[in-house]
């Protein structure tokens, strides 16, 4: 009945397999019996399955290959070659009793290392199949684009919460070593200041012991939250947390600055409710973020540079309709990270709209940007006039830090930056005497000038970071030069701090350094932006030349600007070791910013802060990468 209910084929194919099996002698004639009626069986079996389920087929085995990085793939484009991060120590070290991690769902099947891994395996599957042009093309650097065209998607998740820890997150901690104990010990002396005579206000004064009030929103508090949440200070971190839960209101008649408002108090509370996982700071977030919206509201939709975030209304200065350039391209990172987070897309638009602008105006120098942008006409105005000092520096950063972001996918963004570069090298680089030191000068109507604002020391960090992400390999070396040069302002001067702002000499003479320095520009404000390169630099070379010049600067800050009874303050002289002339101010960013820094240049721990998922804004608040949907 078995046999008859076979097909003609699978009763010739049957009789032809026992016949073989029998003359090799792999089955007796006595087995065969048992092994008809169990493969009969079992066909019998499957055409009843096959019948009731006839879709049914068993289970693929995994087919994707092994992870591997989703760009790794230039075999076309043999211009450009990434640029591998060197292979530091891997190993997890949180601040004590805290882990850092990004807040994930609760709900999600997989872990974010999971869903990187499947993303990157997926790319590269995709790769085999297609091929796709280059699309940037710079000074004999080919840069391959993103498979996708489309810009990051608007789309957002619900806010995320933190999960339980990960396997990759159990690491035993590593003790934190004496350096980084000395920067904890640093911060809660200045913190102790902040806390006796300025509590909830916006900058301590520790001469006087008292304060100052720029917006009236505890700048120096909110900037500092994610400072004390990484060096592992818990107690100082819940009494901060009970004041923004309590205190911390934004419904005042008062001004802000939309610049300085974002990259502080919406930066600071993105990235500490990143670190923590705590909604109050998303929920605080989202209240600053929608009162500083009508900033947009002009004729180009450039932004105004205030906003009364009581009243709901914008404006220019007083005595101009210009906004600075630096300042309407430096607050897209905190924007679109507030629409990811939210699923309102309005944030997001708004800064977009910005950069887009920009990209297409006239009036540049082969990348390089003026310094002011007209909120009616949005056009470039004070034409002729170059630098990556005050009022244009954090442009280029942006540009790159937006790239990275959205997961180098916006092509016009990273186009703009590598031109950018390419015209610093052009027309701002030269060489110093007797030193040789290169730095970045200004041009003013075709005219050099060798001045270069401390600020301008966020480029040596930021060339870093590019080059770690794929560009090219010279910007490393001109990053390793440039940081150089940023130590020597350091060096070269009495208090072994650097001044705002130096001139370097460009021809020999008998008895003079590389660099001088005019009465009006020897002040220090205790600004981060050498000591945040210098992290940069030591993340991905290793090199402890690094750490060694960030230790003298600590060194130094404490000699000069540390006040007895609590805080640091600026100086007006770098040049006299023996009286300062203290300013008797603690600008927020030595806690958001230099300290932070410094802690992180000491840390042999590249997954405190990892460079791969997360990234600073300018006031040096972590946010992270966006990893594909």
């Amino acid at each position: 009945k078995k046999w008859k209910q076979l097909s003609r084929l699978q009763r010739s194919v049957i009789l032809f397999l026992f016949a073989f099996l029998a003359v090799c002698g792999v089955i007796s004639y006595t087995s065969m019996g048992e092994a008809w009626k169990s493969i009969t069986d079992k066909s019998l079996d499957d055409q009843r399955t096959e019948q009731a389920i006839p879709r049914l087929k068993l289970a693929n085995p995994a087919v994707l290959p092994a992870p591997q990085k989703a760009d790794a793939n230039h075999g076309d484009y043999p211009e450009l070659s990434l640029q591998k991060p060197p292979k530091l120590p891997h190993v997890r070290r949180g601040p004590p009793n805290l882990q850092i991690k990004a807040p994930q769902r609760d709900t999600r099947p997989k872990t974010r290392h999971d869903t990187m891994r499947a993303v990157e395996e997926l790319v590269e599957v995709d790769k085999v199949e297609k091929t796709e042009k280059s699309v940037i093309s710079w000074r004999g650097a080919v840069i391959e684009p993103d498979q996708s065209t489309e810009p990051p998607s608007n789309k957002i998740m619900e806010p995320e919460k933190p999960s339980s820890v990960e396997a990759e997150d159990q690491k035993e901690p590593v003790p934190i070593n004496e350096r980084q104990l000395a920067v904890i010990e640093a911060f809660r002396h200045a913190w102790k200041g902040y806390k006796d005579f300025a509590w909830g206000h916006d900058e301590l004064k520790p001469l006087s012991k008292s304060y100052s009030e720029w917006f009236g929103l505890g700048l120096t508090l909110i900037d500092a939250l994610d400072t004390m949440w990484i060096l592992g200070l818990k107690e100082e971190f819940e009494e901060a947390r009970k004041w923004v839960a309590n205190d911390l209101v934004f419904d005042k008649n008062v001004d802000v600055n939309l610049f300085e408002s974002t990259i502080r108090i919406l930066g600071g509370l993105l990235s500490t409710y990143h670190l923590s996982g705590d909604s109050l700071f998303l929920e605080k977030a989202k209240d600053i973020g929608n009162r500083l919206m009508p900033a947009f509201k002009t004729p180009s939709k450039i932004p105004y540079s205030d906003v009364n975030i009581g009243r709901g209304t914008a404006h220019p200065p007083r005595w101009t309709s210009d906004s600075t350039v630096a300042e309407v391209t430096s607050i897209q990172l905190e924007f679109r990270e507030l629409s990811r987070l939210t699923g309102d897309e309005k944030f997001q638009k708004a800064v977009d709209e910005v950069m887009k602008h920009v990209h297409t105006l006239s009036g540049k120098n082969d990348g390089l940007v003026p310094m002011f942008i007209n909120t009616n006409s949005g056009q470039f105005t004070h034409l002729g006039v170059y630098t990556l000092g005050a009022r244009a520096d954090s442009y280029y950063e942006y540009l790159l830090k937006q790239w990275i972001q959205g997961g180098k996918k916006e092509n016009e963004l990273l186009e703009d930056y590598m031109r950018a570069i390419e015209g610093v090298k052009k027309h701002l680089l030269q060489r110093s005497e007797p030193k040789k030191l290169t730095f970045v000068g200004e041009l003013a109507h075709g005219h050099f000038s060798a001045k270069m604002d401390h600020l301008v020391c966020f480029l040596p960090g930021t060339l870093a970071l590019g080059a770690h992400n794929g560009l090219a390999a010279d910007h490393m070396k001109l990053a390793e030069t440039l940081i150089e040069t940023c130590y020597q302002m350091y060096a070269q001067v009495e208090t072994g701090l650097s001044p705002e702002i130096v001139h370097f000499n460009l021809h020999a003479q008998k008895g003079h350094k590389d660099v001088e320095i005019k009465p009006a520009d020897r002040h220090n404000l205790l600004r981060p932006e050498t000591v945040e390169s210098l992290f940069y630099m030591y993340r991905f070379t290793g090199d402890k030349k690094y750490q060694d010049w960030g230790w003298e600067i600590l060194q130094n800050f404490n000699r000069y600007t540390r006040v007895p009874t609590g805080g640091y303050t600026s100086i007006n002289n770098v040049q006299n070791p023996s009286n300062p002339e203290p300013r008797d101010k603690m600008e927020s960013f030595f806690l958001g910013e230099t300290l932070k820094y410094m802690f992180l240049l000491f840390s042999d721990d590249i997954d405190l802060i990892n460079l791969d998922k997360y990234i600073f804004n300018t006031e040096a608040h972590p946010l992270p990468i966006w990893v594909p949907a």
